[in-house]
């Protein structure tokens, strides 16, 4: 029995060295020294299927429903190769890898720490993966007997060497017929930067196919967290950390509601711009603050009246949190509406949501009694849902059209196009600059910017028209935008 479990352990090992080789092979082809685009997405595609042909033969239906949902997490790579298309999915293919492997765990605070666990594992797989692979005896036997083949021939070829190096001082002719070798040209033959993108994309494939976890970092009895078997902070001092820091915020809140929502005039000398510069991000730091000091400090399993106490304080904290991440994306709103938006921008206001989503988070946490892992599990999903709806809309896009929609040229407020930002968004920006081109106030009125906006018009399409054109770079948001460019346009 035992016989046939390590042969049918075997003929799955060498079945991964074989479909590895395909992988690394179809990564030459698809992805090597190309534009990224539908490429990517086909050779992802590739890794999956592999995974489920080497999933084992118990798993093999569970990675089977599992199938679809990393297709459709594959899905967002067609629109666009970005880096959260390309994150989330590595995400996928990391599930469907453990899932595969029936390592994947039943309960979904669990699925974080191991997939640290994979992440962990992987640089030393990477590094170690080929050799493990010869040592175990996996590789075919062909392949098996030419490695054999070769590690026999290392002394020899070695002490050879050291022997026509004695010759070709003592024969002239066999010095001239060495000088003549051109070593250059033997070394331009073999592709470093070709044989390190194998080693990678090969790396990758491998740890997904025969995924490994690395050994827990600490190790606690079931139902308890490392977390609870002590308390940081006394009660009494939490009790009167609590009240102060109510206190403080309530004192924060109150300013944010009369000068943010209910219209107050700010003090002399001061802009809503700059009110709103100054505190859209030093809130945010503070409302994660503030959701460490309540990790750190608050156990769940505390009762009595003074625990009570300490809970409705911990509420109304956090609410107060959360309140201050609202005004932080209010401010954030009026600063955008001053000196208008930014990719860096966006991605503020994301944070900013995230922030609150996860103060909410562990105030759940608290009222159902959830631990940690929950809590890390919960905020990571909600993570992979923003990137994934991140990685499904064209940003760059988005800013423009809303840059030109609040240009001083079209409404009458607001600040000045600014044409350099525009021009680095990239093509993308072009359904705007059209937009703002067929006004027909900006020629009349603002002769030299329409001269520039002209300019940036015909760089970004030449540089839009002049992309790479293989199948492999292609990507569902540029066929968009070529198809809208095949419209006829009207620009003044």
């Amino acid at each position: 029995m035992l016989t046939k479990f390590h042969s049918s352990s075997r003929r799955a090992q060498s079945s991964a060295v074989l479909l590895l080789g395909f992988l690394v092979f179809a990564s030459d082809v698809l992805v090597f020294r190309q534009e990224p685009g539908l490429n990517l997405f086909a050779w992802c595609l590739l890794l999956c299927i592999c995974i489920l042909l080497v999933a084992r033969p118990a798993r093999f239906a569970r990675s089977v429903k599992c199938a679809p949902f990393a297709l459709c997490a594959l899905l967002p790579l067609v629109e666009a190769p970005s880096w959260p298309a390309t994150l989330v999915a590595s995400l996928s293919l990391m599930i469907l890898s453990l899932v595969a492997s029936g390592l994947l765990p039943k309960t979904l605070p669990s699925i974080p720490p191991v997939l640290a666990r994979l992440l962990l594992k992987v640089p030393l797989r990477m590094v170690g993966g080929v050799g493990q692979v010869v040592r175990s005896g996996a590789m075919p036997g062909a392949a098996r007997g030419i490695g054999t083949e070769l590690r026999f021939w290392i002394l020899p070829l070695a002490i050879g060497a050291v022997f026509l190096t004695l010759f070709a001082g003592a024969n002239p002719l066999i010095e001239k017929a060495l000088a003549s070798i051109d070593l250059a040209a033997l070394w331009s033959l073999i592709n470093v930067e070709r044989l390190f993108f194998w080693a990678f994309m090969g790396g990758i494939a491998w740890v997904l196919l025969r995924p490994k976890l690395a050994g827990r970092c600490c190790r606690t009895r079931r139902g308890t967290e490392p977390s609870q078997s002590r308390t940081i902070i006394g009660e009494p001092v939490l009790l009167r950390a609590l009240i102060l820091f109510n206190l403080l915020f309530a004192v924060q809140t109150m300013l944010d509601m009369a000068y943010l929502w209910g219209g107050v005039a700010l003090p002399d000398g001061m802009s809503y711009a700059e009110y709103a510069h100054r505190g859209a991000y030093p809130l945010v730091v503070t409302a994660l603050l503030a959701a460490l000091f309540v990790l750190l400090a608050i156990r769940p399993e505390r009762s009595g009246s003074e625990a009570s106490l300490i809970r409705k304080l911990v509420t109304l904290w956090i609410v107060q949190n959360i309140l201050l991440c609202i005004s932080a994306i209010l401010r954030l709103d009026l600063y955008v509406e001053a000196y208008s938006l930014t990719g860096m921008r966006v991605a503020a206001g994301l944070w900013m949501c995230l922030v609150a989503i996860g103060l909410a988070l562990i105030l759940l946490r608290i009222w159902l009694h959830k631990n940690n892992a929950w809590l890390f599990a919960m905020n990571a999903a909600s993570l992979a849902v923003l990137l994934l709806g991140v990685s499904l809309v064209d940003t760059e896009a988005f800013v423009a059209q809303y840059n030109v929609s609040q240009a001083r040229e079209l409404d009458g407020d607001g600040l000045p196009l600014d044409a350099n930002y525009l021009e680095k968004l990239g093509p993308s920006a072009l359904p705007a600059i059209n937009r703002y081109l067929a006004q027909p106030q900006i020629r009349q009125l603002y002769p030299w910017k329409h001269v520039r906006m002209q300019e940036i018009r015909s760089h970004l399409l030449l540089q839009f028209q002049n992309r790479p054109r293989d199948w492999r770079s292609w990507t569902w948001r540029a066929q968009r935008l070529e198809n809208y460019l095949a419209t006829p346009v009207t620009v003044e």
